[in-house]
């Protein structure tokens, strides 16, 4: 209206081309979100603290929000590492929510992942809510309005939405938010019992029933989760090596796409660390990556965030947007040590690991150099060719690729008090238990 009163006094225009004008303005109008997750704030890699990277990569994120003229952030979960993150990760965090908010005039809606402690990131925070700063620590959490002195305001809320009014657009942006919940929030706090489907069902009515209250075509909708979703009879997407599995024991089922709500334009996912378009239907449900490598079951990937051009009743256009910032993961395998110190010498800025193909173990001369070579090598992974007795020909690499399981299960079978038994499925459920579950949860 500003533009449009501005130009009807200050421009001879005739009353048909000022009319367009003003139309034109306000249909070029698009609200755009920028979409982000799993950003593991002091996440470690092995003996290397990933820090410093993180903070080079999250200031990469916020100039792209400002490049971009953003009017919205979901960060959707993980937002630390542990329940306990370190007082440097959690400055980090706040100093980057606070930067990307521009004081008030962009929301940024934050939710908790499997890594987080709900209850830290659902705790009220009277500041954060002043700079426009949403967090949603638990399922069907209730979400205090607020408006800050920019013009951003809360202006509907229910347990596990909130209808937000964006300075620079007339139409209210409204999101369902379901953070991480294992089977004891579900329980607790949606009436979930411990099968698949019931989560499922539970899900999917709880998502429609804010659906149909809350999601008209009068606005854009979203939902922003942090969860394993997949599409009905479709391949399992993988999950990352070292993040805790939320698929099985102790964590929450997969859930499927055609769950998610039809008046929804779009899902604005977390867990999953590769950028990955699961479902189209009935709209663009997104993993939009973690912004580095975290593990090297991401060696070589590329990282993105994604900008979201939304209108209301419209199907959504987005657009990953690279990340450039952190080191790369690379690995590679050598039988001679001179060509492995030749490619440690050419990748200096990587964290790097190397297989070496061997008939003996490394000398320690050896393995001196290749250490020297390298100011970021993780432990070298010996490929040994040797006949162990009973002649089965085994090697390192046959351990590749097994999961956590199987190499517990192999490494039992070594054991001399073993006598080559497998483990019992008492004693494998306990270690499914275990790796299953994060740190001490409360809940």
């Amino acid at each position: 209206m500003f533009f449009c009163g501005y130009f009807f006094d200050h421009l001879p225009l005739p009353t048909g081309a000022l009319v367009l004008f003003c139309g034109l303005v306000r249909l070029s109008h698009q609200m755009k979100i920028l979409h982000t997750a799993d950003w593991h704030l002091g996440k470690r890699l092995e003996q290397f603290l990933r820090l410093e990277e993180q903070r080079e990569v999250l200031d990469e994120i916020c100039q792209i929000a400002e490049r971009e003229n953003v009017d919205a952030v979901i960060v959707a979960g993980d937002l630390f590492d542990t329940f306990n993150p370190s007082t440097e990760a959690t400055e980090l965090l706040y100093t980057t929510l606070h930067r990307l908010s521009n004081n008030g005039q962009r929301a940024v809606v934050a939710i908790a992942g499997n890594h987080d402690l709900p209850q830290r990131i659902d705790v009220p925070d009277a500041l954060a809510r002043a700079c426009g700063i949403l967090f949603v620590g638990l399922p069907n959490a209730p979400i205090q309005a607020f408006e800050t002195n920019a013009g951003l305001k809360i202006t509907k809320t229910d347990r596990g939405f909130v209808e937000i009014k964006l300075p620079n657009s007339a139409t209210p942006l409204r999101l369902i938010l379901t953070p991480y919940a294992n089977e004891t929030r579900l329980k607790t706090y949606l009436g979930v019992e411990k099968t698949e489907e019931a989560l499922r069902d539970v899900l999917q009515k709880h998502w429609q029933n804010l659906a149909d209250a809350h999601c008209d075509t009068a606005g854009v909708n979203m939902l922003a989760t942090h969860l394993y979703l997949m599409q009905r009879g479709g391949e399992m997407p993988e999950e990352p090596d070292d993040e805790r599995p939320i698929l099985h024991i102790g964590g929450a089922q997969a859930v499927f796409s055609d769950n998610v709500p039809p008046q929804v334009q779009y899902v604005a996912l977390g867990h999953l660390h590769r950028f990955q378009t699961v479902a189209t239907k009935p709209c663009p449900m997104v993993y939009s990556s973690s912004p580095l490598a975290y593990s090297f079951a991401e060696a070589n990937q590329t990282k993105y965030v994604v900008v979201v051009h939304a209108e209301a009743n419209e199907p959504v256009d987005y657009k990953a947007i690279e990340l450039t910032k952190g080191k790369k993961l690379l690995r590679a395998k050598f039988d001679s040590v001179d060509q492995a110190v030749a490619w440690l010498t050419a990748n200096p800025d990587a964290i790097v690991q190397i297989t070496m193909q061997t008939d003996h173990y490394l000398e320690s001369a050896d393995k001196k150099r290749l250490v020297d070579a390298h100011p970021c090598l993780m432990p070298i992974v010996p490929e040994l060719k040797l006949q162990p007795k009973g002649g089965t020909g085994r090697s390192m690499a046959d351990l590749q690729g097994q999961s956590m399981e199987e190499l517990f299960v192999s490494y039992f079978k070594t054991r001399k008090d073993s006598q080559g038994q497998v483990p019992s499925d008492s004693l494998l459920d306990l270690f499914r238990e275990i790796t299953a579950l994060p740190d001490h949860d409360p809940s």
